[in-house]
């Protein structure tokens, strides 16, 4: 059960939830270190924690990011175009909500515009809103393109990730050179072959 909140605390956008103080998460830091049989006292390692928790603050800022908000600012004045766009090889940096690994590819996204397009850096943003956070890669996919789904409401959204888990690659299994594909089709990708086939050539895939 959730803790009342007090005005002091500092709260996770995305979860509502209070975090803990910097000096928490470095004692934590440093519990680990014990744990996993070091001296955290140690000259290599007495700047460890500090480092650790400003690393953690780049790697899950995507809780502090609204991916709604990022799109709110459209364009109309597109002179009719009523085509795919697509934007490709977006570089992905996330880590595995299971082991707490990096998880590292790329996202291409299409959508399909109804009379508004949206800055492409925008979907690149959005990307990273969801990705800087612990996630599992399906729900990651999912997460791009409802989102992109219910706030541009295009006639149809694609989204296809390519990743390499390091939970697989450097641990457990300890299987290199894998690639996970997922996708989410929504709209025309969906239902109309031409326009999903139309999309995986623009990303240099013929099928999934």
């Amino acid at each position: 059960m959730n803790k009342t909140l007090k005005k002091s605390d500092v709260v996770s956008l995305a979860t509502g939830l209070a975090r803990p103080t910097r000096e928490d998460a470095e004692a934590a830091v440093r519990t680990l270190i014990r744990w996993a049989g070091d001296n955290p006292e140690r000259e290599g390692l007495l700047g460890t924690p500090d480092r650790v928790v400003r690393s953690y603050e780049e790697f899950f800022s995507g809780y502090d990011m609204d991916p709604r908000d990022m799109l709110q600012r459209t364009f109309e004045e597109v002179e009719g175009y009523d085509e795919v766009v697509a934007l490709r090889d977006i570089r992905l940096e996330s880590h595995c909500e299971h082991h707490m690994v990096p998880i590292v590819g790329k996202v291409h996204i299409g959508y399909l515009p109804d009379k508004r397009v949206v800055g492409i850096s925008k979907l690149a943003r959005v990307v990273d809103a969801y990705a800087l956070r612990l996630q599992i890669q399906e729900k990651l996919t999912a997460q791009i393109a409802n989102t992109l789904q219910e706030v541009l409401q295009p006639r149809g959204v694609a989204v296809v990730i390519e990743a390499a888990h390091e939970c697989m690659t450097t641990r457990g299994v300890h299987k290199s050179d894998v690639t996970m594909v997922t996708s989410r089709m929504l709209g025309a990708f969906r239902d109309n072959g031409d326009t999903r086939r139309e999309f995986l050539t623009m990303i240099g895939r013929t099928s999934l």
